[in-house]
């Protein structure tokens, strides 16, 4: 398998899924600002859609989006519990944690981070952005994950979004449960080891 990324971006996501995971795969840089891989080719050739994550199987079939690309990494080793069975009530909630992270978190950065939004613009993101982190810290209480004591693929694509908070200018010091989450997910060395690959700790 083959994921291409780009640093810091939410194919960190999958990526986290995939050293979980403990499968074989090709991490492949392709920066979104540039759209060029290390070899030279134009990464458009590869996705006409320009962005990350994309997961290239072996066969050569292709998946683009997120929820769907760690799902599809989870049911490859169910002992691993990294998402429950499907056609469960749990295998549901977790699609709703991923969809919920996907839409009202996930999309709700990026205008933060597109050129040429205006202030105000942005300041009524980042309000509706708190008010979902809020929300998401009562979510949190009395519980280590998402789906509760176990780690799933939502945590890691949970601590990949609000890992942009710091970089928007959005404190969550305010949101224990959230924050301990952080530490949490962030101290795991599967996470450690994806962050590491992509520059982002040393």
């Amino acid at each position: 398998m083959k994921l291409y990324y780009s640093p810091g971006a939410c194919s960190l996501s999958p990526h986290i899924a995939l050293k979980e995971s403990g499968l074989a795969f090709e991490a492949i840089a392709a920066p979104t600002k540039t759209h060029q891989l290390p070899d030279g080719t134009d990464y458009y050739t590869i996705n006409p859609l320009g962005y990350v994550p994309l997961l290239v199987l072996d066969d050569g079939r292709q998946l683009r989006e997120g929820p769907a690309i760690v799902q599809y990494i989870a049911d490859q080793v169910p002992a691993k519990q990294l998402a429950p069975a499907n056609g469960t009530f749990e295998r549901s909630k977790l699609q709703e944690w991923l969809n919920f992270l996907g839409t009202e978190l996930h999309k709700g950065f990026s205008p933060l981070f597109t050129a040429g939004m205006p202030d105000e613009a942005k300041a009524l993101v980042k309000t509706r952005l708190i008010s979902r982190l809020k929300w998401l810290d009562g979510e949190l209480a009395n519980k280590s994950y998402l789906m509760g004591d176990t780690f799933t693929v939502a945590d890691g694509y949970l601590f990949t979004v609000a890992n942009w908070t710091k970089h928007v200018g959005i404190d969550i010091s305010g949101l224990p449960n959230l924050s301990a989450f952080m530490a949490r997910v962030g101290a795991r060395p599967a996470v450690q080891d994806a962050m590491r690959a992509e520059g982002l700790i040393k």
